[in-house]
């Protein structure tokens, strides 16, 4: 192999996409394979496929649906937890200031949207791969300054709290259904568990959170939402 052609080999990042559209995953397959600096080595439906294709094939780069099944924002903090050094990057179709900031919170490092030029795409990936600016549509960044000026200690301590919590994506998945006013039986119904392992989610998400009861965990998460 030529010195040219090995320094080609090494400047390919591997990357995971996660969607649980197919076409869409396609599409963004097709758009970021079109750069040869990319490689797409796993394709995930929700929050659970990803995170344990990501412990699997360790990619440089994970491309997450913010709206998944198992939430977007919950496979990137397990993600993140996991594999520290993993640039996380969600491509979605709301331009909310409040998703974007929870995005951030869980380690993401882009926030895309899907109606974005796919030529920029790519550009903007590699430039958050190689160190720059993290990807984030412009018409959202100053929402942002403002939102993290708020430096009071009750943000802090929510934040921090959270992020050394470690939950696992199953677990941030209940613990937003429950933030959502859903009882136990309920969630086990949606997520197609027993109510026995539903109960010992919960129980795991207090004990990680250090809260008494699951009205304490629904209140920490939310001011994490607020």
């Amino acid at each position: 192999m030529s010195g040219a052609d090995w320094e080609a080999v090494e400047t390919v990042y591997r990357v995971l996409i996660a969607d649980d559209h197919a076409q869409t995953r396609a599409d963004i397959r097709e758009t970021i394979q079109a750069d040869a600096r990319f490689l797409v080595v796993a394709e995930c439906v929700d929050a659970a496929e990803a995170v344990d294709a990501a412990v699997r094939e360790k990619p440089q780069l994970c491309v997450l649906d913010i709206k998944m099944p198992g939430s977007g924002i919950a496979a990137a903090w397990e993600i993140t937890s996991r594999l520290p050094d993993v640039c996380i990057v969600m491509l979605t179709a709301f331009a909310d200031d409040q998703l974007l900031l929870s995005a951030i919170r869980a380690g993401a490092v882009g926030y895309l949207l899907k109606d974005m030029d796919p030529k920029r795409l790519t550009a903007a990936l590699a430039d958050v791969l190689e160190g720059g600016v993290a990807a984030i549509p412009r018409s959202l960044v100053l929402r942002m300054l403002d939102e993290f000026r708020d430096r009071s200690a009750r943000r802090r301590s929510v934040v921090q709290e959270l992020g050394r919590a470690t939950l696992t994506s199953r677990e941030w998945e209940v613990l937003n259904l429950l933030g959502e006013g859903y009882s136990t039986a309920a969630i086990a119904r949606r997520l197609v568990l027993s109510q026995i392992t539903v109960r010992s989610h919960i129980a795991s998400v207090l004990r990680k959170l250090r809260v008494p009861d699951r009205e304490s965990a629904v209140r920490l998460f939310q001011q994490r939402r607020d």
